[in-house]
C-alpha cells in the first residue's frame, strides 16, 4: 500500500492485539544500538568500512593460521603444546591485535561511522575469540619486556627504606642515657611489713 495516510499505517501496525509488527521492529532497533552495528559501517550505511573489512580480513587469516599450523601437530586439544602455532602465527596475531587497537582509538575520535562508542559487536567477539585462542588454548602469552626495569624500580624503592635508617644511625650523635641512682637508704622488707600492721 503506497498511502502514507497515519490510519493507513495505524490499521496495519497495531492491527492485532500483540502489535507484533512493532515489538519486532523495536527489538531490531534496540538490538541493533546495543550492538553498535553502525560503527563497523560507513557514514551513509551502504556497507562496511574499510578499517572493519581489513580488521575481519586480518581475524581471517590469523584462523586460517592457526587451522593450518594445528593440521602439523596432533590434533589432540589436551596435548598443551602449541609451538609452531605460537612461533608461526605471532606475526599474524600482532597485526591483528594492532589493528584491533588502531580501531579503538579511532572509534574514541569519531570513527569512520560517525559515531563515539564502543566497536560493533562483531569486531570485538572477533577479537575476543581470537585472544582466547591465543592465551587460553593455545598459551601464547609472550613474556613482558618492561619486567626487568619493573624489577630494578621495585628493588630500588623497598631498598630505600633501609638506606634512610641506617643513614640516620650512622649520622646523628648518639646520646646515651645515664642513669643517676638514689642515694637512699633502703629499708627492711620487714621493717616495712611491721609498720604496715601497725598503721
Amino acid at each position: 500500500n503506497s498511502s502514507e495516510s497515519p490510519n493507513c499505517a495505524k490499521s496495519i501496525l497495531t492491527s492485532d492485539r500483540l502489535q507484533v509488527v512493532v515489538m519486532l521492529s523495536e527489538f531490531f532497533n534496540e538490538t541493533w544500538e546495543a550492538a553498535n552495528c553502525a560503527n563497523c559501517l560507513k557514514n551513509n550505511s551502504e556497507g562496511l568500512s574499510n578499517s572493519t573489512e581489513e580488521f575481519l580480513d586480518l581475524f581471517n587469516k590469523s584462523l586460517t593460521c592457526f587451522e593450518q599450523n594445528l593440521q602439523g601437530e596432533a590434533l589432540d586439544l589436551s596435548s598443551n603444546n602449541y609451538t609452531e602455532v605460537c612461533k608461526n602465527c605471532n606475526a599474524t596475531y600482532r597485526m591483528l591485535n594492532d589493528r584491533y587497537n588502531y580501531l579503538q582509538r579511532l572509534n574514541r575520535r569519531g570513527g569512520e561511522a560517525g559515531h563515539s562508542a564502543h566497536l560493533c559487536i562483531d569486531v570485538e567477539d572477533a577479537m575476543n575469540i581470537t585472544r582466547k585462542l591465543w592465551s587460553r588454548t593455545f598459551n601464547c602469552s609472550v613474556p613482558c619486556s618492561d619486567t626487568v626495569p619493573v624489577i630494578a624500580v621495585s628493588s630500588f624503592i623497598l631498598f630505600l627504606p633501609v638506606v634512610f635508617y641506617l643513614s640516620s644511625f650512622l649520622h646523628s650523635k648518639q646520646k646515651k642515657r645515664i642513669l643517676i641512682l638514689p642515694k637512699r637508704i633502703q629499708s627492711n622488707a620487714s621493717l616495712v611489713n611491721i609498720q604496715e600492721k601497725y598503721s
